[in-house]
């Protein structure tokens, strides 16, 4: 049943595309990232806010990977571009940072916190992109706040920068801007042109030479990123063709390459080919003859994967229903194992690979041990060391609700960052369910912080400061830069590994939940979690948000910084311990006494004052991630927050025959700012 459902996620996941030149819906042909959302006749990339710096970030990108060279002769594909776009700026506000047509490897990328348009940040690695830049960054290379740009995997606008103020244009005037970009390969060189008028002007604004041959990988993902920054705009794009063309034949004139197809168009927009083109009468009927016997082929092939998948989900349902999963016992059926196998998920590996790996899953091997699963070292030949993740198979546990299938699906459907635990191979075969990571030298970072574990390692200050800074980063991700949101809903030391420089990478996703963006109701779960590190309205109401995973994070905070666990041997609860010491005007005597002073104060007072306000009794009062990022990063000023630890009633969720024993559990909590929490109906791990 489990590998059945494996199968599911596979299809679901990565079924192959198939890139088709049609005019499309714009839902249908583009996927938004991040604030970006559809509105008539448009994509607001960015809102406007009442404060100004919203640190507002929005994408789209085509849906399809672009193929931009040909392995077989190392070429480079050309490339023709025509958008439309508007910058409606708020006049009590700052300039936004504006918007940029960008081509990267992924639609998944680490920006810097600040905004800079959402584009990647240095250390990503390939990324072509056009500004139209509307803020004012003189380390970044930027000649004014109205100026047009090629970046080439940089923020820096030093490859080429023009103002765009030459050509008469106001990039933040609000009208609506035709822009134009070309890269001819033969020449190697990159043109745009931009104007109020959708008439190309006779010569670009901008032209450089590049070789974007050296840039460029197979496929690259073609799309639009916007932010505000320290201001408030709305980046708006109304219209949009793009069309790559010669991969060997790069003859033709680029004024005469027809605009291509359609990304973004509504009614009334024309898609067809300028004057000049030079495709034949003939070429045209052989075109869509192709795409009649395409369409065919895709209407029976969607027709069989529904079919497959709707079998599948029947089977699911009956074997849910009937509450016990199928369990194979001759030894035939013991030798099944899922028989499925694509390079775009993790390697499936057989058990013999795993138990080779781990000795036969030998106890010397065995590195940590979970509610859940069991952790081992191990060793494949073609992979180095790796953590291999050993789950418990009950007979009771549902199929499709466990956390070797919820773990397995989180990861093979959205997770790749540099601060998240990559996911090398899986193994279900007999009754064995494993999940091979990346092994991480320095184990976890509870192992490492608290002395109980005789650790010799001592945690200088800046190391520290890394680690929550990627633990920030990633949850940053997880939150707001995938496709969908998840909350983690288990942040805490022993699910945060140390690599071989201290770098931080968070793991576990066990009892991870996914979520759309744009859902606004969410169904109540059992509290699940780990004492000391659950916001207390999480343990009431049983809805996990951003703003629980906040709280668990400034727990974190507050380890890290002061060395202790989150509840200590005598009773002693770090929250309370800290939010003591603020209300004595005593913070910085929260300070890990094993850094011997060797840390900056002002530093560490504002590390300890932004993990009070992400463990704010009141979750409308906590940041988002991001928010923290600008405050430890010195971006933004630091919280203000009450001279002591804030009360606040909770009313709990509790039927109308329930005891009075669960009524008095909450009555116990508000009575007192030093009592644990307590948490009827609720199961932790």
């Amino acid at each position: 049943m489990l590998c059945l459902f494996l199968l599911l996620l596979l299809l679901l996941f990565t079924f192959p595309s198939l890139v088709l030149t049609l005019p499309f819906f714009p839902s249908d042909n583009l996927t938004l990232y991040g604030d970006a959302f559809f509105t008539r006749n448009a994509i607001t990339l960015t809102t406007q806010h009442s404060k100004c710096s919203s640190s507002s970030i929005g994408r789209a990108f085509f849906i399809y990977p672009v193929r931009f060279l040909d392995p077989q002769t190392n070429s480079t594909a050309s490339f023709s571009c025509r958008f439309s776009f508007s910058i409606l700026s708020s006049p009590s506000c700052p300039s936004a940072d504006g918007l940029a047509f960008l081509i990267a490897s992924s639609t998944h990328f680490p920006t810097l916190s600040s905004g800079y348009m959402g584009l990647p940040s240095s250390s990503f690695s390939s990324f072509f992109a056009v500004e139209f830049d509307t803020a004012f960054h003189p380390f970044l290379g930027d000649i004014n706040d109205n100026h047009v740009a090629v970046d080439v995997n940089s923020l820096a606008s030093s490859f080429a920068s023009v103002d765009a103020a030459s050509r008469g244009v106001d990039l933040k005037s609000g009208k609506i801007i035709t822009a134009w970009v070309e890269y001819r390969h033969a020449m190697r060189m990159v043109r745009v042109w931009i104007g109020y008028s959708s008439t190309r002007p006779p010569t670009p604004i901008l032209a450089t030479q590049i070789d974007l041959s050296e840039r460029l990988e197979d496929f690259m993902h073609v799309g639009f990123t916007a932010s505000n920054g320290e201001g408030s705009s709305v980046h708006l794009v109304h219209h949009w063709q793009f069309k790559t063309f010669g991969y060997d034949d790069d003859s033709r004139s680029m004024d005469v390459v027809e605009e291509g197809d359609c990304f973004l168009c509504y009614e009334g927009d024309s898609t067809g080919k300028r004057e000049g083109s030079s495709m034949s009468n003939k070429d045209d009927i052989e075109r869509r003859k192709k795409i009649g016997e395409m369409a065919l082929g895709l209407a029976g092939l969607t027709a069989f994967v529904v079919s497959g998948l709707a079998a599948m989900v029947v089977v699911c349902v009956f074997l849910t229903k009937n509450k016990a999963c199928i369990r194979k016992k001759n030894k035939e059926e013991q030798g099944q194992s899922c028989r499925f196998q694509t390079s775009k998920v993790p390697t499936r590996l057989s058990l013999s690979d795993i138990k080779s790996a781990t000795m036969g899953f030998n106890r010397d091997r065995l590195v940590g041990e979970g509610a859940s699963a069991k952790v081992y070292k191990g060793y494949l030949p073609f992979g180095g060391d790796v953590a291999v993740k050993r789950f418990e198979r009950d007979n009771g546990l549902d199929c499709l609700h466990n956390p070797f299938a919820t773990e397995f699906a989180t990861m093979v459907g959205y997770l790749r960052h540099k601060n998240l635990v990559q996911l090398k191979g899986w193994c279900c075969e007999g009754n064995e369910l494993v999940l091979v990571y990346e092994f991480l030298p320095n184990g976890s970072l509870n192992k490492v912080l608290h002395r109980n574990f005789n650790s010799s390692i001592v945690l200088s200050w800046q190391q520290r400061l890394n680690i929550v800074l990627g633990v920030a980063s990633a949850l940053t991700y997880l939150h707001e830069e995938c496709e969908r949101q998840i909350i983690h809903r288990d942040v805490k030391t022993c699910n945060i590994m140390l690599d071989a420089d201290f770098t931080a990478k968070l793991g576990d996703f066990g009892l991870a939940e996914v979520y759309e963006h744009s859902s606004s109701t969410r169904d109540a779960t059992i509290p699940a979690g780990t004492m000391g590190y659950l916001a207390p309205e999480y343990v009431y109401s049983g809805v996990p948000t951003v703003k629980t995973d906040v709280y668990s994070f400034g727990v974190v905070v507050l380890e890290v910084a002061t060395g202790r666990k989150p509840v200590e041997d005598d009773g002693t609860v770090v929250v309370d311990f800290v939010w003591g010491l603020w209300g004595k005007r005593k913070l910085i005597e929260a300070a890990d006494p094993r850094l011997m002073g060797k840390f900056d104060e002002k530093e560490m007072e504002r590390m300890l004052l932004v993990g009070l306000l992400c463990v704010h009794p009141d979750y409308e009062k906590r940041p988002r991630v991001r928010e923290a990022t600008r405050i430890l990063k010195k971006e933004a000023p630091l919280p203000l927050l009450p001279t002591s630890k804030p009360r606040v009633r909770i009313r709990p969720i509790c039927p109308d025959d329930d005891t009075s024993e669960a009524q008095s559990v909450v009555a116990d909590w508000l009575s007192t700012d030093d009592a644990p929490y307590l948490t009827p109906r609720s199961q932790f791990y």
